[in-house]
């Protein structure tokens, strides 16, 4: 009597509980040298580059990387540059499973920037149709938080011919993995602002009078580096329980970790605190922060901070810590930066570890404080934001970027 057939489900189904049954860290390093091993390879020798721009991400997607990619595609469409786009859905555990769309063929020689970070580039050649790699400088558009970068990066860096980066602090991070191909290539916002859709205050259900305070991030990216509960204890710090003082707690991909969002929601119990958790469309996202009057972040690193941008070039007064990828386009003349000290890194993801900032609780307080109580000041430091944005974000970097590849 033959044995009984085993479902071909289970059969499927175990190698896949075996690879989520390792660690997080593993399952990053694991994929990362497996997929940097297999994934094509480019030389130092630079490639001749064509007039135009291949640009791939998660194009399709609501994430920092997603956004800086579809920035930098309708930024070289308005500067009249030739652009392909190219989908690629983020894999889910290593999977991929996701059809990757392209909007049509790109010639040869045309440049290739991937806006996807080292760790999962290397599966993501892979993943892209051969003609879409071969003769064409490829170029990865990372972000970078902290001083230190992770191992599981440096399997990507023989797949590239450079990498650009969103911020002098990030560059400085990776300059001594791949010495002289490192090019700063910020977010062109002037060239392509946000627009807010009509929505207003009773749209969103806040009090018309109030003032009101807006923390916005993804809990896919890093709850502990963004670090709401600091920012809570801020508002908390400088205003109580006063009904004319609204916290606006605006979570993105709260689903992701339903651990670290219930946290969330313990703390941010009380009557002037608000959740957001709705995926909105851009421009109802940009109307939320035209609603607000502060926008606040206390975050522990930031490779750019495209929300403090976007929120800056709408006129908002930002609050925010004085360290890393924000201080590109943040300065003492145009925000309310908030002192902080650098400690050593507590992340239960496990993927920074060095130091980080530790922002001052004490002092964003006494700052909110004065700019809720003051409208004047509010505005004139909006404008002064605005002002920055359009000034150093023009898109000027991206044209210099890609002729210096001719």
């Amino acid at each position: 009597m033959p044995p009984p057939a085993v479902p071909k489900s289970l059969v499927q189904s175990t190698p896949l509980r075996l690879w989520r049954s390792l660690p997080a860290g593993a399952r990053r390093r694991a994929l990362a040298r497996t997929t940097g091993w297999l994934a094509p390879k480019t030389s130092a020798r630079p490639m001749p580059a064509a007039n135009g721009i291949v640009i791939a991400g998660e194009l399709s997607r609501a994430s920092g990387l997603g956004e800086t990619a579809r920035l930098m595609a309708v930024t070289a469409e308005r500067l009249g540059l030739p652009v392909w786009t190219v989908d690629v859905p983020p894999p889910v555990d290593g999977r991929p499973e996701v059809e990757v769309v392209a909007s049509g063929p790109a010639p040869p020689l045309v440049p290739l920037v991937l806006h996807i970070n080292a760790p999962l580039l290397p599966l993501a050649l892979l993943r892209l149709p051969l003609g879409l790699t071969r003769n064409r400088c490829v170029i990865g558009y990372w972000a970078w938080e902290l001083p230190e970068v992770p191992p599981e990066w440096r399997p990507a860096l023989a797949c590239v011919h450079q990498i650009w980066v969103p911020s002098r602090f990030t560059a400085a991070v990776l300059e001594p993995l791949l010495p002289g191909r490192i090019r700063v290539v910020p977010p062109a916002l002037a060239v392509a602002p946000p627009v807010a859709s009509s929505l207003g205050r009773a749209g969103f259900g806040l009090p018309p009078t109030a003032v009101v305070v807006l923390v916005s991030f993804n809990l896919a990216s890093s709850f502990a580096r963004k670090n709401p509960f600091a920012a809570i204890a801020a508002f908390h710090g400088a205003f109580g329980d006063r009904a004319d003082r609204i916290l606006l707690l605006k979570v993105a991909h709260a689903e992701h970790a339903p651990a670290d969002f219930a946290r969330l929601a313990r703390m941010a119990r009380g009557q002037n605190i608000r959740l957001v958790t709705e995926t909105l469309s851009p421009a109802d996202r940009h109307a939320l922060t035209a609603c607000a009057d502060i926008v606040l972040s206390l975050h522990r690193g930031e490779g750019f901070g495209l929300v403090l941008a976007e929120a800056m070039l709408l006129g908002k007064p930002v609050v925010a810590t004085g360290w890393s990828g924000n201080t590109d386009f943040m300065d003492s003349t145009n925000a309310a930066l908030v002192g902080y000290r650098l400690v050593p890194t507590r992340d239960d993801r496990s993927v920074y570890r060095g130091v980080w900032a530790e922002p001052d609780v004490s002092e964003a307080a006494v700052l909110l404080r004065k700019l809720a109580d003051d409208g004047d000041l509010r505005r004139d430091l909006g404008r002064r934001a605005r002002a920055a944005i359009i000034h150093r974000l023009d898109g000027r970097p991206l044209v210099a970027a890609l002729e210096g590849l001719r």
